[in-house]
């Protein structure tokens, strides 16, 4: 851009009225546009904003002055340029959508359905400019963060207004129109979304459901742009298809099912009570029309619960949905039981504890959505800029197996400009952690559960002790990524699954060894202190073996692993498993 201006005006018809005629840029030029409600608040005190774009701003604004829906709002900034166009106006306008809902200063009324990814002549020097444009409006009240400090919070990275890949718009499309056909006939149906760490299972989720809410509340008088690949699904007759559903979110973390409950909170259409955990849909009085069930590996077969509540309600459940307590029943089956329509999001290889469902149970449940052609498989790799590449490779060594690629074996060049390094001590990698940090924030320290977690009673105490180097545990079980203390702590599994960071430095716990002779991995079972990660189900009347404990801690590091986005630093307490990793990934030469 060679020089942007930002006009200020009331958003009334006399202001738009005396505005329009000042220049032809105003009537006949691709501008973007963003209203807002000058400080009233609104729904939970926070005040309304909107962004669009139009290729003729004064006859756009007298449109949205005749809106139910925008009449509240009270000033309006138009951002003109002599060298826009229509793809910098639709990037300009998705950008500035994205980056208010990271805010979360003010509520975004937009629909989720127009965010756009496409590229561009010239794209990456406009998307230079962008920030120019952002930090203007942020001297101008409309934003209260800068755009790193926006892009690394969980209002941003879990909001509904997300630009999908193509494989999740495809997604998304063919669910819709099969949920809508299911809808329309009364029958039920079971939908499988699967995917790698890092393609967007939980971002697809909650994109799904800001779009039902959007559609289940047009107006069918109201004004809508109809470029989007989802602008058909507006349109009469679909709107009455949702009326009355009654729909949710499940999520088994209660780290993860938090941050969202956050979003929703500032987002029309959604709210915190459509979060749900698997317990309160078993318990809730009434059905569900549809449920959304987000890392559906996590949810629980029978087994001995955190808690006696749990226990009991688990018992509970069971009699109530099924007539008696069936062990065999998991809470996949009160989903299932509970709504008439599902869809769940799921990678069997994130299952970390023994009380997860069973690899086998996931795997019918993926087949049976096969057979109904409502499998969809997400590929593209949104969170690694390694790319897929790494996160296969991450698996493979973890497996045990050969780690390769298609005809050749992985080398660093594969991972690119991806930050990858193993340490020989944990404290520098520590001091590496904080420097990153310091660069591009959200960089944290991560570890298996190879320590007791002697803090949680003894705040003065230290958990892991390597070397002379004392840390401690997350001193917080929700929404410890953003806690004021995370820097200096270690998180678990428990707090950073389904997360991103920037950089994660994975301690990897003398729980996990690895024997040269033999040439395999080992678990070594007095080292892990996860009590429910290798408990056994006396309910069930199973044991888990060292091998099924194998198998769920290599799925924990596997996550740890594929948490970073730019970089992923590693230590490993093993001296033999220290040497088999650096062997099959080569020392970074930074």
């Amino acid at each position: 851009m060679t020089g942007f201006e930002i006009s200020r005006l009331d958003f009334d018809h006399r202001s738009v009225r005396t505005w329009a005629p000042k220049s032809e840029r105003h009537t006949n030029w691709p501008v973007v546009y963003v209203l807002d409600q000058g400080g009233n608040g609104s729904v939970q005190g926070l005040s309304d904003v909107y962004v669009g774009e139009t290729l003729n701003a004064a006859a756009r604004l007298r449109q949205h002055l005749e809106s139910a829906s925008k009449k509240h709002l009270r000033t309006v900034r138009v951002v003109v340029d002599a060298t826009f166009n229509k793809s910098v106006c639709l990037d300009l306008e998705s950008y500035l959508i994205r980056l208010l809902a990271g805010d979360g200063a003010l509520r975004v009324l937009n629909r989720n359905d127009g965010i756009t990814e496409a590229d561009y002549y010239d794209r990456d020097r406009y998307r230079e400019a962008f920030r120019d444009v952002v930090e203007q409006l942020r001297r101008d009240g409309i934003f209260t963060r800068s755009v790193p400090e926006i892009e690394n919070s969980d209002l941003f990275k879990l909001s509904p207004f997300k630009a999908l890949t193509q494989d999740q718009a495809v997604a998304v499309e063919d669910i819709l129109e099969g949920l809508f056909a299911d809808l329309a006939a009364d029958i039920p149906s079971t939908t499988v979304i699967q995917g790698d760490p890092g393609t967007g299972k939980t971002v697809v989720a909650i994109y799904l459901l800001k779009l039902l809410a959007d559609i289940a509340r047009a107006a069918p008088s109201e004004d809508h742009e109809a470029d989007s690949m989802f602008s058909d699904f507006f349109a009469p007759g679909y709107r009455e298809l949702l009326a009355g559903a009654r729909v949710g979110l499940v999520v088994p973390q209660q780290s993860l099912r938090q941050s969202i409950k956050n979003v929703f909170r500032k987002t029309p259409g959604l709210s915190p009570g459509m979060v749900l955990t698997p317990f309160d849909v078993g318990l809730a009085g009434h059905d569900f029309d549809l449920l959304i069930v987000d890392e559906t590996h996590r949810l629980n077969q029978r087994a001995n619960q955190p808690s006696g509540v749990q226990n009991r309600n688990f018992r509970v459940i069971n009699e109530r949905l099924f007539g008696s307590d069936d062990l065999a029943k998991t809470q996949l089956d009160w989903i299932r039981a509970k709504s008439k329509h599902q869809i769940f999001l799921l990678d069997a290889a994130q299952s970390v504890r023994p009380a997860d469902l069973p690899a086998d149970a996931l795997a019918r449940l993926a087949a049976e959505a096969r057979s109904t052609h409502r499998h969809y498989s997400l590929a593209s790799q949104m969170r690694v800029r390694a790319g897929s590449d790494y996160v296969g490779f991450i698996r493979a060594v973890l497996d045990g197996r050969p780690a390769y690629h298609p005809a050749r074996r992985l080398t660093r060049a594969d991972f690119g400009d991806y930050d990858f390094r193993m340490f020989e001590s944990v404290a520098e990698m520590r001091d590496a952690i904080r420097k990153r940090d310091s660069e591009v924030g959200l960089a944290r320290l991560v570890a298996g559960y190879a320590w007791e977690w002697k803090s949680k009673n003894d705040k003065s105490a230290y958990d892991i002790e390597i070397d002379g180097c004392q840390l401690r545990w997350n001193s917080v079980p929700t929404d410890w990524i953003a806690s004021p203390k995370a820097l200096d702590e270690v998180g678990s599994i428990h707090t950073v699954q389904g997360y991103d960071l920037n950089y994660a430095g994975v301690i990897i716990g003398p729980d996990l060894r690895y024997d040269p002779v033999r040439n395999r991995l080992l678990i070594d079972r007095a080292s892990y202190h996860d009590k429910k990660g290798k408990e056994n189900n006396a309910l069930l009347g199973k044991a888990y073996t060292d091998h099924d404990l194998l198998r769920f801690v290599s799925n924990i590091y596997a996550v740890l692993l594929t948490r970073g986005i730019q970089g992923t630093y590693v230590y490993a307490c093993d001296p033999a498993l220290r040497a088999y990793l650096s062997s099959r990934f080569p020392q970074d030469s930074r």
